[in-house]
């Protein structure tokens, strides 16, 4: 047996030979599907896919990942597509994740996200399949933390303030749902703020993102929404690695805070991106990017995982926000290229 790093003795790791990634086309399914091919052999990938999903993200492993053309508010694609893939892992990913844009159509963020989880809970339990299921949710549904729960434990209250949070909420409650009722091996994953270069809605890829832009001529001012929230960072690449670790270790009917060890507010890691770049930054708030109501003090205690898995980050702050950058201005010379040509 594997240790953990605070001593505990951790339980045998789950056999898995085929796993089922939904949103496998999107900025943290993809990531996790390169993890797995990378590190994990044996291991055959399959991925739910959307016809009108791109598969950019996939680009490097495109030729390893069975892609299960699917979509999750269809429920005889869902059927279909378990039957064939016969997981015996499944990384629930999929997600309208846009916590900003869910305040401008709530309606199809709530069908999307609860009905998809629904449909896929529902057809396993259907089909009489066992897989390891992990609902991975996010910090999003503790809301507006009182500063006496900081650092958040996974039994804090959720109080989402946004359609998106409230959605991931009822998502993470169906598993304990589906758990409790059915004895469906469900894990529940909460994820802290992460960098993640593919996923363009975040503060931080956008920032990223603007200071290429303005290094190389394209914009002349970084806009930017609330900077006063204080945020945990973890980088992508460490992310992924504990949804792994999580169907290995963790104990179904559990949920799981995963986050880094870095805290800062928005605005601090704004200044960290302007301390790096090549040329003067100058910022000014779009009014746009204001959400009706924002989250702060999203700070993990992730003692819980890391007894269960052992799992600890392995990329320090300034390097992944460099890697953040780096990955922007090449995308950026791209564009400009491009636009050029």
């Amino acid at each position: 047996m594997r240790h953990g790093s605070v001593g505990h003795l951790m339980k045998k790791p789950a056999k898995i030979r085929r796993v089922l990634i939904t949103g496998v086309t999107g900025s943290g399914g993809s990531y996790l599907a390169e993890h797995i091919l990378k590190h994990e052999r044996g291991v055959e990938v399959h991925g739910l896919s959307r016809w009108r999903s791109t598969t950019q993200n996939l680009d490097t492993v495109s030729d390893r990942v069975n892609l299960h053309e699917c979509d999750l508010l269809d429920f005889s694609s869902v059927l279909a597509s378990l039957k064939e893939a016969r997981p015996d892992a499944i990384f629930h990913l999929a997600a309208h994740a846009n916590v900003r844009a869910s305040f401008r159509t709530p309606d199809s963020v709530l069908n999307n996200n609860i009905l998809g989880t629904s449909h896929l809970l529902e057809a396993v339990r259907l089909l009489k399949m066992n897989p390891i299921i992990q609902v991975c949710s996010t910090s999003e549904v503790y809301g507006q933390v009182d500063p006496k729960d900081v650092p958040i434990v996974e039994s804090a209250p959720m109080r989402p303030v946004s359609p998106y949070a409230v959605s991931k909420t009822a998502q993470d409650m169906l598993g304990w749902a589906y758990f409790r009722s059915y004895g469906m091996k469900v894990i529940r994953t909460r994820m802290f703020t992460y960098l993640n270069p593919r996923r363009t809605d975040l503060f931080a890829t956008s920032f990223a993102r603007q200071v290429a832009r303005i290094e190389l001529g394209m914009q002349k001012v970084l806009l930017h929404g609330n900077l006063d929230s204080v945020r945990t960072f973890i980088d992508v690449r460490d992310a992924v690695r504990a949804y792994w670790d999580a169907v290995l270790y963790c104990e179904p009917g559990e949920v799981y805070n995963i986050g880094g060890v870095t805290t800062m507010t928005v605005g601090d890691c704004l200044k960290r991106l302007q301390a790096m770049s090549r040329k003067k930054i100058p910022t000014r708030v779009n009014p746009n990017l204001l959400r009706p109501a924002d989250v702060t003090l999203q700070i993990p205690s992730v003692n819980k995982f890391i007894r269960a898995t052992g799992w600890k980050p392995r990329y320090n702050f300034d390097d992944s926000l460099a890697a953040l950058l780096d990955h922007w201005r090449r995308e950026t010379r791209k564009d400009k290229a491009a636009a050029a040509a």
